[in-house]
């Protein structure tokens, strides 16, 4: 199946800022982005991969290392790249981690630790962005949810705990921020193939089983995720807030 994409004029120009955008999910946001001529800055901790990743795509994508638990250093890092490409009218909040755990063995420190990974960042990053979104005149937020605890999915309950709360940090701040003509959403992937899930779990008898429980037969790849954040990040989304956008391929 031969698959075409859309491009948002929109979007030419426009200063975008997404967490975790090294690898995975994340860098197929920086790459779609890119291709619409968004100027895109992006965090990571993964030096070897972001540089690798602005060397492929030029001059109007950049980065700056940040650990996202550590909210001073989220601050800082928003500053260096709206220094060097303007604050943002988009943010992209994907920075994650599904670490599997065993909720016999989660500690209180572990859950915090979970917490401040998944979820506090996406808060505090919202926090950062706004007052210049709003000075624009507006703005689209994209919170990275799950369709893991929609399936009841185990193993992982300091993980899906915070996806579960990605849902209410969007709908609050969608009407928070509603007056200022910033927009929030939330999309919600499936199990998505990057390399990490192939890596990790993707056996060949789990891909089968999750096969089994998708509508469509086809397994989902970054880019598909990245094409939802970018529509919901254009001007055809104008009136689109508070909302969840599927991209799970109907599993159940």
């Amino acid at each position: 199946m031969t698959v075409q994409f859309a491009t948002y004029p929109s979007l030419a120009g426009k200063s975008v800022f997404v967490s975790g955008g090294a690898s995975g999910i994340g860098a197929e946001i920086v790459r779609a982005f890119a291709a619409q001529g968004s100027r895109v800055g992006f965090v990571d901790l993964d030096a070897e991969r972001a540089t690798a990743l602005c060397n492929e795509l030029g001059d109007n994508v950049v980065w700056a290392a940040c650990d996202l638990r550590e909210i001073d250093a989220l601050r800082d890092a928003f500053a260096q790249l709206a220094d060097k490409i303007g604050p943002a009218t988009v943010l992209v909040n994907n920075a994650a981690r599904d670490d599997r755990h065993d909720w016999r063995e989660v500690t209180p420190d572990y859950w915090d630790e979970r917490q401040a990974t998944n979820i506090r960042h996406q808060f505090f990053a919202i926090q950062a962005v706004a007052p210049g979104m709003i000075e624009a005149g507006g703005g689209s937020i994209i919170n990275m949810g799950s369709n893991s605890w929609w399936e009841a999915g185990g193993n992982f309950p300091a993980y899906t705990t915070a996806k579960a709360a990605v849902h209410g940090l969007t709908r609050t701040m969608a009407r928070d921020l509603g007056d200022h003509r910033i927009r929030v959403n939330t999309v919600v992937p499936g199990w998505i193939m990057t390399d990490r899930q192939k890596d990790l779990w993707a056996s060949p008898e789990a891909l089968e089983n999750h096969r089994q429980r998708q509508c469509l037969p086809d397994l989902i790849e970054p880019v598909y995720v990245a094409r939802m954040v970018v529509f919901l990040a254009s001007d055809d989304a104008a009136m689109c807030t508070a909302n969840n956008y599927m991209v799970e391929a109907g599993s159940i």
